[in-house]
This record gives C-alpha cells, sequence and structure tokens, in this order.
C-alpha cells in the first residue's frame, strides 16, 4: 500500500510495467485510478495465475506476462516501471520453501542485472519506481548510476520514529540530471496503532482481501 501511495503521488499515466507483480496489487490499484495501459510481469506460475483471477474480479485489463524480468523484452519501452521486488539480501538465512524464496531474496533478481534491465525498457525521461531494503541503499544508489537512472526522490519507511528505516522508496528516472531530494520520513505506527498517514493510505487504496484457492 506504501508503495502504491508513493508512485501515485507522481499521477502515472501512459504504458506501465509493473515488475514482479505478485498477485497484481500494485498494478491493479494504478489501473484503477490513473489512466494507463498496465503490462505485469511475474515468473511464479501460481502469482501469475492469481493475479489474473484478480484482474478478471476487477475487470481491469492489462497484459500478464509470466516470465523472468530479465528474459522479458517489451514490443515499446514504457513511461513507468514499477516494482516491489525481492530485496531481502541474498547472505542472510533463507527460507527453504522455493515460493517464500522467490519472493523474499534479491539473489532472484539482483540489483545491477535488474536495473541495466529497467533501463533497457524504459522510455528517455521514463519513471522509475521502486521500493527496497533501506540497508542496501548505497548499492541501489551505485546499480541506479550504472544504469544511467537518478534517483530523484528518496523517501524511508521507519516502523517508529525511534526506530531505524526499514523500506526506502526510490523515484528514479532515466537521463535525468536532478539533485537527489530527500523527502521527510514516513512513520508507519503511533504508539501501538498506524499514524494517520497510513491510515489515510489505506483508505486511499479501498482494499479488500479474500481467501482464494486455484
Amino acid at each position: 500500500m506504501f508503495l502504491y501511495d508513493f508512485i501515485a503521488s507522481y499521477a502515472p499515466k501512459g504504458r506501465l510495467l509493473d515488475v514482479g507483480s505478485g498477485v497484481g496489487v500494485i498494478g491493479l490499484l494504478l489501473a484503477r485510478d490513473f489512466p494507463i495501459q498496465l503490462t505485469m510481469v511475474e515468473k511464479q506460475e501460481k502469482m501469475a495465475q492469481l493475479a489474473q483471477k484478480n484482474l478478471h474480479v476487477n475487470k481491469i485489463s492489462a497484459d500478464l506476462i509470466q516470465s523472468d524480468f530479465l528474459e522479458y523484452d517489451a514490443p515499446e519501452p514504457f513511461d513507468f516501471i514499477v516494482s516491489n521486488p525481492p530485496f531481502y539480501h541474498g547472505d542472510v538465512i533463507q527460507s527453504k520453501d522455493s515460493h517464500i524464496n522467490a519472493c523474499r531474496y534479491n539473489t532472484h533478481l539482483p540489483i545491477q542485472p535488474f536495473f541495466k534491465k529497467v533501463a533497457s525498457q524504459l522510455k528517455h525521461r521514463g519513471h522509475f519506481i521502486f521500493c527496497y531494503d533501506a540497508s542496501q541503499l548505497p548499492e541501489l544508489l551505485e546499480g541506479l548510476h550504472h544504469a544511467k537512472l537518478r534517483a530523484e526522490e528518496i523517501r524511508f519507511v521507519h516502523p517508529k520514529k525511534d526506530r531505524p528505516a526499514k523500506l526506502v522508496l526510490i523515484h528514479a528516472r532515466s537521463h535525468s540530471k536532478a539533485r537527489t531530494k530527500i523527502l521527510p520520513p514516513f512513520i508507519v505506527f503511533e504508539g501501538d496503532a498506524y499514524g494517520q498517514e497510513a491510515q489515510e493510505i489505506f483508505k486511499r487504496a479501498r482494499t479488500h482481501t479474500i481467501k482464494c484457492q486455484i
């Protein structure tokens, strides 16, 4: 939800690609709220099936591609590429469940090849908006630089005001020369309850979760 809201602040339009779309939540919310032509790429069969079901239930049209993003080539470049990728570092203790492993760890989509592929699929001055593990910010900025992408805005997400950031939201653009802006921090919890900003994001998203079997 927080990534969706961050992307929404840039009012996306035109051709938009959701990389590692999972069950499709981010892409579907953006297609619901903005004039975009949506493409979703998801390599896990189960997730792609659930994404297809979500498209049908919500009556949203999209091109859903079951493929490894690093092996995908679009017929024309995109105005926006967005992603909630697997971002946990591969050096930590990993789940032995193959599905969970693919969803979580960046060994399945390493930073440098990921960003290089994004740059190849993005229009000149196109937008790349994603979230990642905040502790890997140096690797992210280095990877963006090598791919000729520049982080124009960065926002850190903290669980509480006295806790270190766990997540970082980044808006990058291709062939940009803009100075990087560090946006005000996003504090998720106030005490034991969601803060005002988080509550407003949930209201804007208006999602409904159901149990589903395929």
